[in-house]
C-alpha cells in the first residue's frame, strides 16, 4: 500500500492520556498519598489551575494543571498532586481549558500585514491561535518572503500557509484559457519545490475557479507529486460542489484519483453540497470518501458551520469562459451584443443552481446602498432582471454575496464524521469570518447535541493539527507550544451574523499564544506573539 500518512502519523492518533501526563512522570508525588511535600519544587512562569481540561487528543475533561515556561508547556500534572511554584498563577475554576484552535481555511493575509488589525483578533476571540492562509489555489507564490515580512510586521496569531495552485499557474501563465505547455508546467514546478522548500503546508487548488478551472487533472497530478516529495498536503476546493461543470461526485472522484495518483494527503476544502441540485448528496459522497479510504486514501475535510457559502458575485454566477485573460476581457465580452444570449442563459441557470436570485445577499460592495439587498432586490429597485443585475453589477467593482446553499441535513452528516474538521474561510460580509467557531459549538454542541464539548475541541485543534503536520501544537501536552485558550462554556457565543458580520465573539477569557498571554480577563494585551509555523 502507498504511503498516504506522512503527515497525518497514525500514532499519534491513539496517544492515550497517560502519554500526556508521563513527560512530566519525574514531578509526580513520591508516595501512595500523593504527598506534595515529597515532591521537588520546581519553578514555572505561569501554571493554569483548577480548570476543567480538555487535552485535545481526548473527549472527556480532566482534573490537571498546565505549566507554561517560556514559549512551551513544560508540565501537564493532576490538579492538587504536584508541587509547582509559578510566577502567574490562574485560576480557571469552572472554566474549560484547551488548546488553541486552529483553523485550516481563512483568508487573512489582507489583516495580518496590515498596521491595524494584524492582531487578527476577529480569531483570537474565536479562540482560534493559528491560522492556514493560500487556501483555494490563490495566496503567495514565494513563501519565505511572505513569512519573513508577516513575522516582521507582527502579528496575532500564528500563520501558516498553502502554495495555491491558481496564484502560480497566473505568475507563469497568467489567466489563459488553455492546458499548460511542457515548458509553463515545468516553471510551475520550479516554483513549487522552492515554496515547498520555504516551509509550505502544501499544494492548494481552487479547481473551479480562474484560472485553476482551466488546467486539466495532469497538471495538477504533476504539482501534486512535487508537495509529496516534501510530505505536503492537497488541499483542494473541488472543481465543482454542485452541478456546474463535471458535478460534485465527478469532482470528488477527480480529487481522490489526484492523491492516489501523487501518493498525497488528500484535504477537501469546506466540504459541502452547493445547491438545489445535490442536496442529498452528502450520504453518496460520504460513502465514497470512506471506501477511498478503506482501500487505503488518505482523505480528511475542513467545513464551516453555516448554510450559507460566500464567494465573489463573479464566481458565483459568471461562466468560467467569460472570465478568461483579462479584467478588460471579462468586461468587453459581457457588453459584447453577439454573445448576449448565450450569457444570458448560462447565468440564469448558475443563479438557479444557487437557490435563485433572493438566495445571493450582497455583502460587501463599494455601493453601500446595495449591502444588505439580495439580487432580486437589486435588479427590483434598477427595474431590470435578475441576470443583467449581476452582468452589471460585476462591472461596477468587487461584489461578495452570501449564497444560501446548502440543506441543513448535509451539513450535520459532513460534521459528524471522524475526519471532518472546524473551518471557517473567513470572508468579508458573511459572520464565518468573526464567529465560525463558536456559531458550531452553540449550534451543534449546545443546542442540537450533534457533538459533544470534547468532540467540538477535537476536530477544532489536534486533528486539524495532525492533518497540518504540526508536531507541537493542537494538544496540551509537555514539549509543545502553549497555545491555550480558556473560555466559559456558558458565554462562548457568536455575536455576528449576517446584518452585522463584523461582531467579536463571547466567552473566550485568556488566550496563551506561543507562552505569551495575548488575552487576559477578555482584554487584548496588545501582543503580536504569532509566529510562521509550518
Amino acid at each position: 500500500m502507498p504511503n498516504r500518512f506522512k503527515r497525518i502519523l497514525p500514532t499519534a492518533l491513539l496517544v492515550s492520556s497517560v502519554l500526556a501526563l508521563s513527560a512530566c512522570s519525574e514531578n509526580k508525588p513520591a508516595n501512595d498519598n500523593n504527598a506534595v511535600s515529597d515532591v521537588e519544587q520546581i519553578t514555572v512562569d505561569t501554571l493554569i489551575t483548577n480548570g476543567s481540561v480538555y487535552i485535545g487528543i481526548k473527549t472527556a475533561p480532566q482534573a490537571l494543571d498546565i505549566a507554561i515556561c517560556g514559549s512551551e508547556i513544560c508540565g501537564v500534572y493532576p490538579t492538587g498532586k504536584h508541587s509547582v511554584n509559578a510566577k502567574t498563577t490562574l485560576d480557571a475554576t469552572g472554566k474549560i481549558v484547551s488548546p488553541g484552535f486552529i483553523d485550516p481555511h481563512t483568508h487573512t493575509l489582507e489583516e495580518l500585514y496590515s498596521k491595524d488589525k494584524n492582531s487578527n483578533l476577529n480569531y483570537l476571540t474565536q479562540g482560534v491561535t493559528t491560522v492556514v492562509n493560500g487556501n483555494d489555489g490563490e495566496g503567495p507564490v514565494d513563501i519565505a518572503k511572505t513569512a519573513r515580512e508577516l513575522e516582521a510586521n507582527g502579528i496575532g496569531t500564528n500563520v501558516a500557509l498553502l502554495v495555491g495552485h491558481g496564484s502560480v499557474r497566473e505568475q507563469v501563465m497568467g489567466r489563459a484559457q488553455r492546458y499548460a505547455s511542457a515548458e509553463e508546467l515545468a516553471s510551475m514546478s520550479q516554483l513549487l519545490t522552492q515554496a515547498m522548500e520555504a516551509g509550505a503546508l502544501g499544494l492548494s487548488t481552487g479547481l473551479y475557479y480562474v484560472p485553476g478551472s482551466f488546467a486539466n487533472t495532469e497538471e495538477v497530478v504533476t504539482l501534486a507529486k512535487i508537495a509529496s516529495k516534501y510530505n505536503g498536503i492537497y488541499d483542494t476546493h473541488l472543481r465543482d460542489e454542485s452541478t456546474f461543470n463535471i458535478g460534485f461526485i465527478a469532482a470528488l472522484a477527480e480529487a481522490i484519483h489526484i492523491a492516489d495518483t501523487a501518493d498525497i494527503h488528500l484535504h477537501l476544502a469546506h466540504i459541502k453540497a452547493l445547491g438545489v441540485d445535490v442536496w442529498g448528496q452528502s450520504s453518496v459522497a460520504i460513502e465514497k470518501i470512506e471506501q477511498a479510504q478503506a482501500q487505503g486514501t488518505s482523505i480528511s475535510a475542513d467545513q464551516y458551520p453555516w448554510l450559507a457559502s460566500g464567494t465573489k458575485l463573479r464566481s458565483a454566477v459568471m461562466p468560467k469562459w467569460v472570465m478568461a485573460d483579462s479584467q478588460q476581457a471579462f468586461h468587453q465580452r459581457l457588453n459584447d451584443a453577439s454573445l448576449t444570449e448565450k450569457l444570458s442563459a448560462e447565468i440564469k441557470e448558475n443563479i438557479r443552481r444557487r437557490g435563485g436570485p433572493k438566495s445571493l445577499l450582497i455583502t460587501a460592495f463599494n455601493a453601500p446602498e446595495l449591502v444588505g439587498l439580495n439580487l432580486a432586490q437589486v435588479a427590483e429597485k434598477r427595474a431590470i432582471d435578475p441576470v443583467t443585475a449581476a452582468m452589471k453589477l460585476v462591472q461596477e467593482g468587487e461584489v461578495r454575496v452570501a449564497s444560501f446553499n446548502m440543506s441543513p441535513t448535509d451539513v450535520e452528516a459532513f460534521m459528524v464524521k471522524p475526519w471532518v474538521v472546524t473551518s471557517s474561510d473567513g470572508t468579508n460580509g458573511h459572520p464565518r469570518k468573526f464567529a465560525s467557531f463558536p456559531q458550531k459549538y452553540q449550534e451543534y454542541v449546545q443546542k442540537k447535541g450533534l457533538l459533544t464539548l470534547g468532540e467540538f475541541i477535537n476536530q477544532s485543534s489536534s486533528k486539524t493539527a495532525k492533518i497540518l503536520g504540526f508536531q507541537d501544537r493542537g494538544q496540551l501536552r509537555k514539549g509543545y507550544q502553549a497555545d491555550i485558550i480558556v473560555f466559559d462554556a456558558e458565554t462562548f457565543a457568536a455575536n455576528a451574523n449576517f446584518s452585522t458580520w463584523n461582531i467579536y465573539s463571547s466567552g473566550i477569557e485568556q488566550v496563551w499564544l506561543n507562552g505569551q498571554q495575548v488575552i487576559k480577563d477578555k482584554q487584548f494585551q496588545e501582543k503580536f506573539a504569532g509566529k510562521f509555523v509550518h
